[in-house]
């Protein structure tokens, strides 16, 4: 048996080991991705429910009286709800936490106009 013939009978096994390790590469490389990336995109989701809480509450504030607190908070976050449905969707905060969000975000917005 030459050379030839050895590697003619191998190249099959050889061919499937390659094939099972390059697989194995690439669904590790694969789930590392979504990892990292899901990350990011929650933590992009997460920035733009705020930014729209903000924006909410500054609209708010320019259409009703300050003292109505709770007008307010509820415009914030029907703002946040119509502005950024995928980040609302991906999060799944509760209401208690959208408003608890938006209430904190109007303190801050009306600390800010009070300086």
């Amino acid at each position: 048996m030459t050379l030839n013939d050895i590697l003619q009978e191998l190249t099959p096994v050889l061919l499937s080991g390659l094939s099972l390790l390059l697989s194995a590469l690439i669904a590790t490389a694969a789930q590392t991705a979504k990892q990292r990336w899901g990350l990011d995109i929650e933590a992009r989701h997460r920035e733009a429910l705020h930014a729209a809480l903000i924006s909410g509450v500054k609209a708010a504030i320019e259409r009703g009286p300050e003292e109505a607190a709770e007008v307010l908070i509820r415009e914030a976050v029907d703002h946040a709800k119509a502005s950024v449905p995928d980040a609302i969707q991906r999060l799944a905060p509760g209401e208690h936490v959208l408003d608890t969000l938006a209430r904190s975000k109007l303190a801050g917005v009306v600390a800010r106009y009070a300086e």
